[in-house]
């Protein structure tokens, strides 16, 4: 499998790639290997994740230009990125004592009643390019405390990212045999999904979930589907414009899109809807597009070439049923997946832009009427993971908030997760959920013990 550079199109390296007969024997070892990681104590088991974040520190550097130079993220994004890996690893490390141990939920002397924590088994964990070590670690980091094996397969866009994973996770003392990376592209992701595994963890498009859980639930093992976004943004006639306008701009384009709960969608109040229009526009037209290594980009490479296309047709059938392209619309002629940042205004929902995913950086701008009519709108699609309301009045945005369908809502805020609190969607944003004390109890099974002592 040839990896290429996504913004000079370079060969970076040439992989070999799993078969079926390879993924076997792969499942073989981990099932093999799973029970003696699950008999260490669990402080055993938590050094080891101590020690990966250790390697993590002394190797930043390092693996956030791989990141860069594979996924076509800028350089300061990919620095963020593995920084904010370490404080996710202390908080799983920190609370699954707590969450993994025995709970008693009864007692009258004769009978006691207590809830165990036993790990799935083996489990398929098939991860993401675009934020590969967040979505990655919510998934293998609370997996392995809680004593499973994972056979993890990295995006086919982020292999590289995936290999040092893998080798720091064994440099770290987790065992060979216990976290397995598994290299190739969707199908042999396909052909991961039909082992006999305990659970299967996936983070991608809603066209892939919907055909992992078709194949997974005939034989009723857990199945979790972290899935894409169409993520909505209501800006409301009470905001200093130039702040509310700065905020959603960086929600709409950092990661250069390309993130699940990056903002989609944007609702202005026609009150403020032309200043902040201008805002929004004079914004965009500041961040820089170019290198992803070069210190200054704001904007980088899209991972997947075919996504231009994608890009292109949503402008086209934006321009067609009668939105103002105000930046941007097109690809940049060169090298490289880049697209101008484009902001199209006066859109509504008859168009592509704000029914389908934009995985990329393109948002589009609707004036409404007052909240009703934006709550209305931000709820009518087919996702729901995040949702945000921009506005000082507290209460204005909780009663908006309580309303929206989505996993995550934010007041004054965007495209924001935190390891403290469940990430889950909505319709087909996926089932299921990661982060959290509940998104380490996800990879336990509870096991109910009725003790009577006569």
């Amino acid at each position: 499998m040839k990896l290429t550079n996504p913004a000079t199109g370079a060969l970076l390296r040439d992989v070999a790639t799993d078969t079926a007969r390879t993924i076997r024997a792969k499942y073989a070892r981990a099932r093999a290997a799973q029970p003696a990681w699950a008999a260490l104590p669990l402080r055993r088991r938590a050094a080891t994740i101590r020690a990966l974040r250790n390697l993590v520190v002394e190797r930043q550097e390092e693996l956030a230009r791989t990141l860069s130079l594979e996924v076509g993220k800028p350089i300061r994004q990919s620095r963020n990125e593995v920084k904010g890996l370490l404080p996710r690893i202390d908080f799983f490390v920190a609370e699954a004592a707590k969450v993994l141990r025995d709970e008693k939920v009864f007692g009258d002397g004769a009978m006691e009643e207590r809830i165990g924590h036993e790990p799935l088994g083996v489990v398929a964990n098939i991860s993401a390019w675009n934020y590969p070590y967040f979505v990655g670690c919510n998934v293998f980091v609370p997996a392995l405390l809680a004593g499973n094996a994972v056979l993890y397969k990295p995006s086919e866009f982020a292999t590289l990212t995936g290999m040092h994973i893998a080798e720091l996770m064994h440099a770290a003392g987790v065992p060979e045999d216990v976290f397995i990376a598994v290299i190739g592209d969707g199908s042999v992701g396909g052909a991961l999904v039909r082992q006999p595994v305990d659970g299967v963890f996936f983070t991608g498009s809603y066209a892939t979930g919907a055909k992992i859980a078709a194949a997974t639930g005939r034989r009723m093992i857990k199945t979790q589907l972290e899935l894409g976004g169409k993520d909505p943004v209501y800006v409301a006639d009470d905001v200093d414009v130039a702040a509310a306008a700065a905020a959603v701009a960086d929600g709409a384009f950092y990661n250069t899109g390309q993130s699940c709960c990056a903002v989609e969608r944007v609702y202005v109040h026609e009150k403020i809807y032309a200043p902040f229009v201008k805002a929004f526009v004079d914004e965009v037209k500041r961040f820089k597009v170019g290198d992803p290594l070069d210190e200054a980009t704001y904007i980088g490479a899209l991972t997947r070439k075919p996504q231009l296309d994608v890009l292109k047709r949503q402008v086209a059938d934006a321009k067609k049923k009668g939105a103002r392209l105000l930046t941007g619309g097109a690809p940049i002629k060169g090298k490289g997946n880049f697209f101008a940042p484009t902001v199209l205004a006066d859109v509504d929902h008859s168009m592509q832009v704000m029914r389908d995913e934009s995985f990329g950086p393109v948002i589009g701008l609707m004036a409404v009427r007052d909240d009703a009519h934006a709550t209305a709108l931000m709820n009518d699609t087919e996702y729901g993971l995040t949702a945000g309301v921009y506005t000082p009045d507290a209460k204005r945005a909780r009663a908006i908030l309580a309303r929206m369908q989505a996993g995550t809502v934010y007041w004054n805020c965007c495209d924001r997760v935190s390891p403290r609190l469940p990430w889950s969607g909505h319709k087909h944003s996926g089932i299921g959920l990661t982060l959290s004390t509940y998104g380490i109890q996800t990879f336990t099974r509870p096991k109910a013990w009725h003790l009577r002592s006569t």
